[in-house]
C-alpha cells in the first residue's frame, strides 16, 4: 500500500525530480571546479612552451586533455538531467524505460561509477535501480555501448591515456592558439 500511495501521490517522481536538481547544482559546483583546473592545466604548457620546454609540455598537455573530456562529460550531464526533468511524465507512467529516454538515464548511470565526488548521481542510479530493477542497472554498467549509452561519454570518462596523437593535436592546437611555434621532434 505505501508504494501505490507514494506513487498516486506523487513523492516518487519528486524524489526523482529533487534528485535531478541536487545534481544540477552539484554538476555546475564540479564543473566550475574543473575549469579552474583546465584554465591552470592550459597556462602551464602555455608557459612551458614559451620556455621552449616542449618535451614538458607535451607530457603536461594530458592533464589539459582529462580536464577538457571531463568538462565536457559536465556538459553531457547536465543536458541528461534537465531532458529527464523535462519528461518526469514519461518515466512515472511507465514500469520499463521508455525508449526516447534510455541513452540518457544509462548514461548517468554509466557516469555514475565513473566519479567519486558525485553522490547524487548515484542516488539518481539507485532511483532507476528501483524503478526499473537492478538489472538495468547492471547493463548499463557491464555492457555500456549494447545498452544504448552514449559513446562520446564513455569516451570521455575514460581511464585510458590520451594517446601520442590525440596530445601532439593538442599541443599544436595550443601553440596555434596563442601564436608559438612548435618544433617537436
Amino acid at each position: 500500500m505505501g508504494k501505490a500511495l507514494d506513487v498516486l501521490l506523487g513523492r516518487k517522481s519528486s524524489k526523482l525530480s529533487s534528485l535531478l536538481e541536487h545534481a544540477i547544482t552539484r554538476n555546475s559546483y564540479l564543473k566550475n571546479r574543473q575549469q579552474a583546473l583546465f584554465s591552470i592545466s592550459q597556462s602551464d604548457v602555455i608557459q612551458l612552451l614559451n620556455l621552449g620546454h616542449q618535451e614538458q609540455a607535451l607530457l603536461r598537455v594530458e592533464h589539459v586533455i582529462k580536464s577538457k573530456n571531463m568538462l565536457d562529460a559536465f556538459d553531457m550531464i547536465e543536458s541528461y538531467c534537465h531532458l529527464l526533468k523535462q519528461n518526469m511524465s514519461l518515466i512515472e507512467k511507465n514500469k520499463d524505460c521508455p525508449d526516447d529516454l534510455k541513452e540518457a538515464i544509462g548514461s548517468l548511470i554509466y557516469a555514475s561509477s565513473r566519479f567519486g565526488v558525485f553522490p547524487e548521481l548515484l542516488h539518481i542510479r539507485d532511483f532507476f535501480s528501483s524503478k526499473f530493477g537492478q538489472e538495468f542497472v547492471s547493463q548499463s554498467l557491464d555492457s555500456p555501448r549494447n545498452f544504448g549509452v552514449n559513446e562520446k561519454i564513455i569516451q570521455k570518462l575514460s581511464r585510458r591515456k590520451p594517446s601520442l596523437e590525440t596530445q601532439m593535436s593538442f599541443l599544436r592546437e595550443i601553440a596555434s592558439n596563442n601564436g608559438i611555434s612548435l618544433q617537436l621532434r
